[in-house]
């Protein structure tokens, strides 16, 4: 019995831990990737404010073909909406909130199953070889203390999305007839 009473008093300290511990960690993140394409902003454009044309360079519907989506709201304009159902990828919602023309979509994400948002933008910048495109992604978790670790290894995650996704988007534009 004594031995049992210690393995609980241990798990019980880790425990205690690994609650406290969380809260030095920070709430928010932020996962960016960049990437040049050869061509100009104008030529980028059509593929990151229209979100139909996410489907053809982002990795989750390449990774999920049964994904159900559904857009709705103004074509390529603020209020447009997109919605996912997918058995792999989980459910979300995504809405364009703020266009510069040829510059910049910023958009807010929402993630049902886990009761979570973000805030995107998808930035182009005229460059000396073309168009440098910048995906960055922010938002804030709560005090849970598993959401809070998840936040340690949120670029692991989203980071190499994030780097194919640009990669397949140069892919089209460059290649685009």
């Amino acid at each position: 019995m004594g031995a049992l009473k210690k393995l609980l008093v241990i798990v019980g300290v880790v425990i205690v831990l690994f609650v406290a511990t969380s809260f030095f960690i920070p709430k928010e993140y932020s996962v960016e990737r960049s990437i040049t394409i050869d061509a100009a902003p104008a030529d980028v454009y059509p593929y990151v404010v229209d979100l139909r044309e996410w489907q053809k360079w982002g990795v989750w519907f390449k990774r999920d073909p049964q994904m159900v989506l559904d857009y709705s709201g103004p074509d390529r304009a603020i209020g447009m909406r997109s919605e996912w159902k997918s058995a792999t990828e989980g459910d979300g919602e995504m809405e364009i909130t703020e266009l510069e023309h040829n510059k910049r979509v910023l958009y807010s994400l929402y993630f049902p199953d886990f009761d979570m948002g973000s805030t995107g933008t998808v930035e182009m910048k005229a460059v000396s070889d073309g168009t440098q495109v910048t995906w960055r992604d922010e938002g804030e978790v709560d005090n849970n203390p598993v959401n809070r670790y998840f936040v340690l290894f949120i670029d692991d995650l989203i980071g190499p999305d994030f780097e194919m996704g640009l990669e397949n988007l140069k892919t089209i534009v460059e290649n685009k007839s």
